[in-house]
């Protein structure tokens, strides 16, 4: 369940209920792929070091390898990561479509080689949610169809029908799957994807339908795949008087801060990206300063913390010199604490924006830091 409890301007600052707990939106989910952090960080780090709210695990990973037979025997993600707030579990589809090869797209569902071992697979809307239901994860997404950007404006169209037919499949399958005796969430939820491209009548159409269909919560998909920011932000605002005012909304893998805090400002609820992660690895670090290149050679003897505004553990106990030192040392210490700390950075980004909502100052707070946060230093 969700509940707005207080907006500026088309901004919202709400709580989801969950059988797994009370999610603070607006929120980011850290994203651990194939049940972990890359980067060696735990469950037990995110909730200790990270103020980690949420999770989220990929459905098409988990599947090929090592099973979500596998995960179910062993209780379900919670039980086999050891995370115990909410997990949300991508559908798969995008990874069907972006990583596995020959995928051949039929009204049943996709048929596709794995990208691991190259074996036939195939998933449709009921495969993706009894996949999902064996993983027990707090919230499924709907299995959709992803559509390359560009496309031509008569296939988007049909792939905007196919995926509300997809839906419609995955919300029936969920409602069987969770009334069984032995599912391991028969409280788990479903959110349904906008489609449409970057074509605005398409978005808003594909909105309306889907928004008829009652879930439990509603994700614009399909964006942050190379178009201009511009063109995610107008998006954004074509289908947002269109999705359900009391329903959570999830903008799906975006993004930069800066990013996070226009989309806040144009309705969004939810995040997930693995650019935190994944820029750490490579030494690029989040901060209230901007985006700092622990490579450049001027770090090499500073003594300073990656963030002096940060009170997350890697910038209260380790330098810039000595962090830079690992990363080129290619220690795993340094990815790990890197990760870490933009993890934090990103947790606590939201926990900022919650706070300016809830005092009223959101509009003052977006003006001073939406472009600050994504310039390089």
């Amino acid at each position: 369940m969700f509940k707005v409890l207080k907006t500026e301007g088309t901004a919202r600052r709400g709580e989801l209920v969950t059988v797994h707990g009370t999610v603070q939106t607006p929120a980011f989910q850290n994203v651990a792929t194939a049940g972990a952090i890359k980067g060696a960080v735990s469950a037990l780090d995110l909730k200790e070091s990270c103020r980690t709210q949420m999770m989220l695990c990929n459905t098409y990973h988990l599947h090929v390898r090592p099973g979500d037979e596998l995960v179910r025997q062993m209780g379900g993600l919670h039980k086999f990561t050891k995370w115990d707030g909410p997990i949300l579990t991508d559908s798969g589809g995008f990874q069907v479509f972006s990583l596995a090869k020959l995928n051949k797209i039929k009204e049943e569902g996709v048929y596709f080689n794995s990208h691991v071992d190259g074996r036939k697979l195939f998933i449709g809307p009921e495969e993706s949610m009894r996949i999902q239901s064996n993983l027990g994860s707090t919230i499924a997404m709907a299995f959709d169809e992803c559509v390359e950007n560009p496309a031509e404006y008569s296939y988007a169209k049909e792939s905007c029908a196919r995926t509300t037919r997809w839906l419609i499949r995955c919300k029936d399958e969920m409602a069987r799957l969770n009334a069984l005796p032995d599912t391991v969430n028969p409280d788990q939820m479903l959110f349904g994807i906008n489609q449409g491209c970057t074509y605005a009548d398409l978005r808003r159409e594909h909105m309306k339908q889907i928004a008829d269909l009652d879930l439990d919560g509603y994700a614009i998909g399909g964006l942050a795949v190379g178009e201009p920011k511009e063109v995610m932000y107008e998006m954004i605002s074509e289908v947002e008087p269109y999705a359900p005012k009391d329903k959570v909304r999830y903008l799906m893998g975006v993004g930069t801060p800066g990013n996070m805090i226009e989309a806040v400002y144009r309705g969004v609820d939810l995040f997930d990206c693995v650019m935190p992660t994944r820029n750490a690895r490579h030494g690029q670090i989040f901060t209230w300063e901007g985006i700092r290149n622990l490579n450049n050679q001027k770090y090499f003897a500073d003594e300073s913390p990656l963030d002096p505004q940060c009170d997350c553990p890697t910038c209260q106990t380790f330098s810039r010199a000595y962090l830079r030192h690992l990363l080129k040392a290619g220690e795993m210490l340094g990815m790990r604490l890197c990760v870490m700390h933009n993890l934090y950075f990103y947790n606590t980004l939201m926990e900022r924006i919650r706070d300016e909502l809830d005092a009223g100052t959101y509009q003052e707070f977006h003006d001073k830091y939406v472009d600050l946060l994504d310039t390089r230093i």
